[in-house]
């Protein structure tokens, strides 16, 4: 709708003017030239709404959450700007890591992406968001080595060359089976639709069947277990779906489809649980939606930054 007041438009899309504001006053402050004149300004403002002071303490827990405890004593550049500058850094920093895994790959998929692929064999993989893999197709074996993100693969029997993934530390052998392989640092880095692979790491196999997926505790120590494998793969259909799960969980979930990152600030919050199906090539409708189930506060910082917060109370 062309005109009128923008306020409340601004305010649906996340850019609160009264956090903006605050972010502005933790820059100001933190950096090496803030004067008393600022420091007395911004008590003033402050001082005006009790939603100055929430917001402005949320941002300042972001900078706690991001290593650094701002200290009026002492001159701290950068502030909100340097905090700004470190993540773009760091998302950048992400970006070069994925693009040289993209560079080694022979397929990949990007941020956001699900890619579909029909290997030499006949075998079918469907890529996750920010995935690359290596073909090592040879007389013996068909082997796959996967670089990062998550791939889901229907292989075709063939007896005399086994089908064979890599990655995260552990072998996934096939003959012929529909399975996901996730390449991070999950805690359930496997599953099977159907058929079984045997799972090696630094012990003997571990034989994992359809409905049952792979867990890795403390690091390093295996399990089988019963799983909702159709639920952990829905998002070959273009689905995230989540029962009961932690909204920290999920909001990780969110961030694998986007570029940039999502910070939570509230722990309690994010102990909090979830049950809702989501478009992950829409994660911003789906913050939006999960803002308005569980009543938290979304605020995008900039394209790349976006924080969730506990809830913000009526002025």
């Amino acid at each position: 709708m062309a005109g009128g007041d923008n306020t409340d438009t601004r305010e649906a899309e996340g850019e609160d003017p009264v956090y903006e504001a605050a972010a502005g006053w933790v820059a100001r402050l933190s950096s090496s030239d803030a004067t008393q004149a600022d420091r007395d300004a911004f008590e003033v403002w402050r001082a005006a709404d009790p939603a100055h002071a929430e917001a402005h303490a949320e941002i300042e827990l972001l900078w706690r959450k991001l290593g650094h405890v701002p200290d009026r004593r002492r001159s701290a550049p950068g502030g909100l700007a340097g905090i700004a500058v470190a993540f773009v850094l760091c998302a950048g920093l992400a970006f070069r890591l994925g693009l040289v895994d993209r560079l080694r790959s022979d397929i990949w998929s990007g941020v956001g992406d699900i890619t579909h692929a029909t290997l030499a064999d006949g075998s079918h993989i469907d890529l996750n968001t920010d995935t690359a893999i290596v073909l090592h197709f040879g007389e013996a074996e068909r082997g796959i080595e996967l670089l990062r993100g998550e791939a889901f693969f229907d292989v075709v029997p063939d007896p005399r060359r086994p089908f064979v993934v890599r990655g995260a530390g552990l072998s996934v052998r096939a003959v012929g089976t529909r399975f996901f392989v996730r390449a991070d640092d999950t805690d359930s880095p496997a599953g099977v639709v159907e058929g079984s692979v045997d799972v090696v790491a630094s012990r003997p196999p571990v034989r994992v069947s359809a409905g049952e997926a792979l867990y890795r505790t403390n690091g390093a120590t295996l399990s089988v277990a019963r799983a909702d494998v159709d639920r952990a793969t829905a998002w070959r259909a273009g689905r995230l779906v989540f029962s009961g799960e932690r909204l920290s969980t999920v909001l990780a979930e969110l961030d694998r489809y986007r570029h940039g990152g999502i910070v939570l600030l509230d722990a309690a919050a994010g102990e909090r649980r979830v049950t809702g199906s989501f478009d992950p090539r829409d994660t911003d409708e789906a913050l939006d939606a999960i803002a308005s189930s569980m009543g938290v506060g979304i605020t995008r910082l900039s394209p790349l930054l976006v924080l969730v917060g506990s809830p913000r109370r009526k002025s």
